[in-house]
């Protein structure tokens, strides 16, 4: 049957994707999201090839690479700066188009919204709060708070973009969201500090047990991504207060605060938690709405856009008749078990890798081994590189019809 409407809720990086994707092909898609713009708190910057992958078939990643740039580098240290392992992009090949590119979220978001500007068939409502999700054989709908009052909007699906506090998955599962809090508190701040005074690397992780941080060029103009473990259980003015201290006590150079400038800062619980199904009925979740990780690693925000990639594929079979709506039960299985088989070991490592002994990691890190091994192997550097791309499924291979 050809999909006459979808609903999707949620205005994050994933929602507006999966929202263009299918408004290209003419299918009529109504996005909504609470909030009245595209958020600027401090999040992920970093697209890996699945995302890559999207961003492209979406028609944005020319804009993207031109407001963004090409990681080319990333690299494991010492709380003194001093490399231990990283890896590189240098040895894929020279026609590969779906390098990692770098670029802040909220860029993308406002970059993805231009583009759904253009479609004919999408109908972006800021300010519009769903609170309750329901269906029958037939449709399925949401109640909406909006500036005009409670409207009910009916499509053939609504799919729940909606991040990690999910009204569409609390109306399938109640409350509860499985898994758990980790015992861990970091700040993410986005600063202008001159880095490139001591990182020759796009990306850098420094791996200390209580010193731990992430800093990342995401912008042309040299703002950083600076994320930073902190103790636990204290108020948001509390970081806030305490940053200036561990900026001084971590970072190389040891700056006092007029020696940079800080943009934003945000603190983050860090959670890994996943969905009992991603799909009941008529109603699907993607991404965070899904699923969460650490963001050490950056498999939430790919293995999100990831999920739209196997979604939109999924929706389109429906729509062109080449796949019966079974096909949404195959996409939920799938980016399920990706999830518990890769994203949620995979990012935990990731986070566990930051809090051994520096000075034997090179020498001890099973993983860490490996990139000291791909140094003198360009093939092995390669598949090191395009590590990611186990996160992407092309649902196609699923169409059971002619």
């Amino acid at each position: 049957m050809a999909l006459k409407k979808v609903v999707i809720v949620g205005a994050g990086p994933s929602g507006l994707l999966l929202s263009l994707l299918l408004s290209k092909q003419g299918v009529q898609v109504d996005l909504l999201d609470a909030e009245a713009k595209v958020s600027d708190k401090p999040r992920a910057a970093h697209y890996a090839s699945p995302a890559a992958y999207e961003l492209d078939r979406a028609g944005v990643l020319d804009d993207v690479r031109k407001r963004g740039f090409v990681l080319k580098t990333m690299a494991w240290r010492k709380p003194d700066t001093t490399f231990v392992a990283g890896i590189t992009m240098e040895h894929l090949p020279a026609d590969y188009p779906h390098c990692m590119v770098v670029l802040p979220l909220d860029q993308l978001g406002e970059l993805l919204v231009e583009h759904i500007q253009r479609q004919p068939t999408a109908d972006l409502k800021w300010s519009h709060r769903v609170t309750k999700v329901g269906q029958d054989a037939d449709h399925a709908w949401v109640d909406v708070e909006t500036p005009t009052g409670q409207q009910r909007l009916q499509a053939d699906y609504v799919i729940g973009c909606d991040g990690a506090s999910s009204t569409v998955r609390r109306e399938l599962f109640g409350p509860e969201y499985p898994g758990e809090t980790l015992n861990a508190q970091i700040i993410a701040t986005n600063v202008y500090y001159d880095f490139e005074k001591y990182f020759t690397t796009d990306s850098n992780f420094i791996i200390h047990p209580d010193n731990l941080y992430m800093a990342a060029r995401i912008t042309n103009d040299g703002l950083y991504r600076l994320t930073y473990k902190e103790v636990p259980n204290l108020s948001h003015e509390e970081y806030v207060a305490r940053q200036p201290k561990r900026y001084e006590e971590i970072l190389p150079g040891n700056p006092k605060p007029g020696d940079y400038k800080i943009t934003n800062i945000s603190p983050y619980k860090l959670q890994q938690r996943c969905a009992q199904s991603f799909r009941v009925g008529r109603v699907v979740l993607a991404a965070d709405a899904a699923h969460l990780c650490n963001p050490f690693g950056g498999l939430g925000l790919t293995g999100g856009l990831a999920d739209v990639g196997s979604l939109y594929d999924a929706l389109m079979g429906i729509h062109t008749g080449k796949a019966d709506d079974s096909i949404l039960d195959k996409y939920a299985e799938i980016r399920r078990k990706i999830w518990a088989e890769i994203i949620d070991p995979t990012s935990r490592e990731n986070f566990a890798r930051l809090h051994q002994d520096a000075e034997t990691a090179r020498e001890n890190d099973p993983f860490l081994k490996v990139c000291v091994q791909a140094e003198t192997d360009p093939e092995l550097s390669r598949e090191l590189a395009l590590g990611f791309d186990k996160l992407r499924v092309d649902m196609t291979q699923f169409y059971d019809k002619a």
